[in-house]
């Protein structure tokens, strides 16, 4: 595994976080915030806040206050965004594709931290005897993915390098459980997917890589709130960050610990878990100018792709701290 805060750069991340939180509403308050009853988190088949949820410390840390935690899972990050959206949770962590669907959609979310890239942590598949062997022979072939997700922006680019447009293929939109399906009988040419699902297509299906996102796409994962229960409870969301970081430095002397718990909770054996782990970026950061300037890109490409309805700006879902500094 690779990772990229040492402790004392996630303590100063959580210090600076701290500061940030304070000014979601603009106006730091001098009195204690109120206390929730509980925070509603959503996650996906992997990643930090699985392992999270798993080892419990957060649960622990905030029952003892009164607050209850409740776990949802969702099949990918878009559909974890509408929950957000219609209000059944209040936090949760998804890919770059997904906040930016969202947004175009009208969810009132923001931005709170984000993992390193992890570009190989996602990659178009096909099956292990498919005549595809290069981007060029995708096209007029049927490709499959989530919408919205972040392997969405990963085929743009992909199309993009090789020269091919959007239309020069079919797409077929299916969350991952319905889209490994089409993928094995042979329904689709190809899968655009990210771990821990490619990691159990290459182990169990044979599935072979044509190309991941190294040299075209970052792939972050970020850390979302609903905006008005971060104004609301800052006090709440900054104790899963901490949470987080804190998970981060265990995980860089734990990686077979970090395995085992995985492997149970997404239901996939110990090596594949493994492969999809090491693929994995560890190490919580904040969010950044650089980093909203380059989720305003794919937005960008999304809305000339019509695949949104409007343009929006990046910077309308930031903590109102680094909402100038990023327009």
């Amino acid at each position: 595994m690779t990772f990229f805060l040492d402790r004392r750069g996630a303590l100063a991340f959580v210090a600076a976080l701290t500061t940030s939180l304070s000014l979601f509403s603009g106006v730091a308050s001098a009195q204690t915030p109120a206390k929730p009853a509980e925070v509603r988190i959503g996650f996906q088949k992997y990643g930090t806040l699985t392992v999270l949820k798993a080892k419990g410390d957060l649960d622990k840390r905030l029952n003892a206050q009164g607050i209850a935690v409740r776990w949802t899972e969702f099949p990918a990050g878009p559909q974890l965004l509408e929950g957000l959206n219609v209000g059944s949770i209040d936090f949760g962590t998804v890919g770059e594709a997904p906040p930016i669907f969202a947004q175009a959609a009208g969810a009132d979310l923001v931005y709170v931290a984000n993992q390193p890239p992890a570009p190989a942590a996602e990659a178009l598949i096909v099956p292990k005897d498919s005549p595809i062997r290069t981007l060029a022979d995708l096209k007029g072939k049927k490709v499959v993915l989530n919408k919205g997700s972040n392997v969405h922006y990963l085929l743009v680019k992909l199309l993009e390098k090789q020269g091919l447009k959007y239309t020069d293929i079919t797409v077929v939109y299916l969350p991952p459980a319905d889209a490994r399906a089409a993928f094995e009988r042979g329904a689709v040419d190809a899968w655009v997917i990210w771990d821990p699902f490619l990691a159990a297509a290459e182990r169990q299906l044979g599935a072979r890589v044509v190309a991941d996102g190294k040299g075209l796409v970052a792939n972050h994962q970020f850390y979302l709130a609903e905006r008005s229960y971060a104004d609301k409870y800052p006090q709440v969301v900054q104790a899963i960050i901490e949470e987080l970081a804190k998970l981060d430095r265990w995980s860089e002397n734990n990686s077979a610990a970090v395995a085992a718990l995985l492997s149970p909770q997404i239901g996939l054996d110990l090596a594949t878990t493994e492969i999809a782990a090491a693929r994995f970026a560890y190490g919580i950061q904040p969010i950044t100018p650089a980093i909203a300037a380059e989720q305003q890109k794919i937005a960008d490409a999304f809305h000339a792709l019509k695949l949104i309805p409007k343009p929006i700006r990046i910077a309308d879902a930031l903590p109102k701290s680094i909402r100038t500094a990023a327009k």
